[in-house]
């Protein structure tokens, strides 16, 4: 049944009425409570760490690459399946983010791998399972990442994948297509598949598996679906590059591998990570598979221990995480402590401080092939990722030793002057800001067969853009035609005003900013409204009036916001979705920030004060997390903590004035 989000929960809005007279007592206690169990969570070496958790398909394809690498005995896989079975749902499906009624293809690759595991298809969860996917169309309607690991085990045919010519490798970088115009994070993927697809290898398991009860109708390859217009130019092309590779007229093809070889080798890391994410892992793997490499290679063997440190095991389950985060965590959780009163030189920032600086990246990587002025300076997401940090990440952590600088203070301020003028490089061409890579923008890559995801780049963005110029207010410039910028001369006024353009026409006829990495307008909004208020607020009071009232008026009666995954798909859904702390925590920063609604903003607190547990914590099994809109989710099991802590200290010290 359709849950009804506007409907409040009877306690939580009794517990919210009991607040009104101790407002001011609870919320002591609540940051007191907060605070105290965050530190509980600090690792000895000085950050933090939580899980960060996305649909079942991650872990599926981990049982894929074991079976084909034949390393699954040496896995307590047997319990990647109790994690799995747990994950399904009454309707018999697997969810892309909690509550989205189940998906089809990472139910087909939840399927796959309880199949791989030994699971019979007789089984009564797998006959419901099946029953949720032919409803769904079966395999023929899958994704082609889906497609493209059933076919790795021949239950699916290869010539139902598009073409990908490993001479793409061969272009240079100045060309209009080479694969720096690729986001980060689909080449790091893609760049392994040209050997994988090239090779075209059908891996032969144990126990060997068919899964032709997946498909309605024949068993054949899908033709790919034609939109009726120019985009069907790249259908025509495959077909042309098919009959090419099977006359074996190719050109450059043999080149085109070794380069990709040497590619892949030189950006794995000591620790044997590539790109600092799953999907690049799991497909490099894939492909010093087809290369023939042995199990025992030194890259093959670093390779899968990186892999298993993105493992979660429990007693009883045993699933892959498709990220790790703790520089992430870590920034954001000093500033929540911060923000809420936790002095700058307390022990435990000061440690993670020392860590952070720790982290900070200063070689260069695959950014600066577009970027040839920029020198390095920024940091990761990832404990290790020395070829990707990320401008979102940067501004965290910039912000956070701004607040609580580590003991070293003269290496904290030249660490913050080198993000800083490392990020200003970084700016992009429309005048905003995109995580990994500048002006990475040319989105007719969606288009192709091969990008269904819609991921293959990564232009600037609402969010992130926010993000910097809420980092330039932090370090002083509240003034933009007044002051400079008091740390650096990194950010010239001119591209200041580019920027804060850029966020004016990224405004919504509603009021509201769209949010690529959290879900969705709420966090954009936010994070918006935060930087706006910082730099201009006067100037800009339009925008931030429009977007606080927005904002106000996507409220529930319980005084929490929440916002569904599937906005991304249904724009007439932004703002709507049951209460969750991470989205309250959002909203409340942004309206305090926009200033005014102070009853909107006083509800949102009494929300979080009622919903948190008597150990400080808070409880949420939405996800709030963006990987790719509208296709893969994350659950960052450390949002729900430290962002209502930081929304309840910056309450406190708005009131306390």
């Amino acid at each position: 049944m359709q849950t009804d989000w506007t409907q409040p929960t009877a306690s939580l809005t009794q517990s919210a009425q009991n607040l009104d007279a101790t407002l001011d007592a609870a919320l002591d206690a609540a940051i007191d409570s907060s605070q105290r169990y965050l530190l509980s969570l600090q690792h000895s070496e000085g950050y933090w760490w939580g899980d960060l958790e996305s649909n079942v398909s991650i872990t599926a394809e981990m049982v894929l690459l074991h079976k084909i690498w034949g390393t699954d005995s040496s896995r307590p896989l047997a319990k990647m399946a109790v994690y799995l079975r747990a994950q399904q749902r009454s309707h018999g499906g697997w969810e892309l983010f909690y509550g989205d009624g189940g998906e089809l293809s990472v139910s087909v690759e939840a399927y796959m791998a309880l199949r791989l595991l030994g699971v019979p298809a007789s089984d009564p969860d797998m006959q419901r399972a099946r029953a949720f996917i032919l409803a769904q169309g079966g395999i023929g309607k899958t994704r082609i990442f889906t497609k493209f690991h059933l076919a790795l085990i021949g239950c699916y045919d290869w010539r139902g994948l598009p073409s990908i010519p490993a001479a793409i490798m061969l272009l240079p970088d100045w060309f209009p297509v080479n694969i720096y115009e690729m986001s980060s994070w689909a080449r790091g993927s893609t760049v392994p598949l040209l050997i994988v697809f090239d090779r075209q290898p059908v891996y032969v398991t144990e126990p060997a598996i068919r899964l032709d009860e997946l498909y309605v109708g024949a068993v054949a390859p899908a033709e790919f679906t034609r939109s009726g217009d120019w985009s069907d130019l790249f259908i025509e092309l495959d077909g042309w590059l098919k009959r090419a590779a099977d006359w074996n007229l190719m050109p450059f093809r043999a080149e085109g591998i070794r380069a990709a070889e040497r590619w892949i080798l030189e950006r794995q890391e000591q620790t044997g990570d590539w790109a600092g994410i799953i999907p690049a892992m799991l497909n490099s793997m894939l492909a010093l598979r087809a290369l023939n490499y042995s199990v025992n290679d030194i890259s093959v063997t670093r390779g899968l221990a990186a892999i298993d440190r993105f493992g979660v095991e429990t007693e009883a389950e045993y699933w892959t995480q498709p990220c790790v985060s703790p520089v992430w965590d870590t920034a954001l959780v000093m500033r929540a402590l911060s923000d809420s009163g936790l002095p700058a030189d307390h022990p435990a920032l000061r440690q993670a401080a020392d860590w952070l600086l720790r982290q900070q990246i200063l070689s260069y990587g695959d950014w600066a092939v577009k970027n040839r002025s920029g020198k390095p300076g920024g940091w990761a997401f990832e404990f290790v990722n020395q070829f990707y940090p990320d401008v979102d990440d940067t501004a965290v952590v910039v912000m956070a030793l701004q607040a609580a600088p580590s003991s070293q203070p003269q290496e904290t301020g030249q660490a913050i002057e080198r993000a800083l003028q490392w990020i200003a490089s970084m700016q992009c061409s429309e005048g905003g800001w995109a995580a990994f890579d500048l002006d990475n923008n040319q989105d007719w890559l969606n288009a192709m067969p091969y990008g269904d995801l819609k991921a293959m780049i990564d232009p600037n963005t609402a969010d992130v853009t926010a993000r910097v110029l809420e980092m330039v207010g932090r370090l002083g410039q509240t003034n933009l035609g007044q002051a400079s910028l008091s740390q650096s001369a990194a950010f010239a006024q001119a591209d200041l005003n580019r920027a804060l353009l850029y966020l004016r026409q990224q405004q919504e006829p509603e009021g509201c900013w769209f949010g690529r990495w959290g879900v969705n307008y709420i966090y954009g909004t936010s994070s918006v409204l935060t930087a706006l208020a910082l730099l201009v607020p006067q100037t800009y009071r339009d925008c931030i009036e429009r977007g606080a009232a927005w904002l106000a008026s996507c409220q529930n009666p319980d005084g929490g916001w929440g916002e569904t995954g599937q906005s991304y798909r249904d724009p007439t859904l932004k703002g709507q979705g049951p209460s969750t702390p991470s989205q309250t925590a959002w909203a409340v920063m942004g309206l305090l920030a926009a200033g005014g609604f102070e009853a909107a903003t006083r509800q949102g607190i009494r929300y979080l004060l009622s919903s948190q547990n008597p150990d400080g914590s808070w409880d949420e099994i939405e996800t709030t997390g963006t990987g790719f809109p509208g296709h893969f989710y994350l659950n960052y099991h450390l949002y729900r903590q430290h962002f209502p802590l930081t929304a309840l200290g910056r309450y406190r010290a708005a009131a306390s004035g």
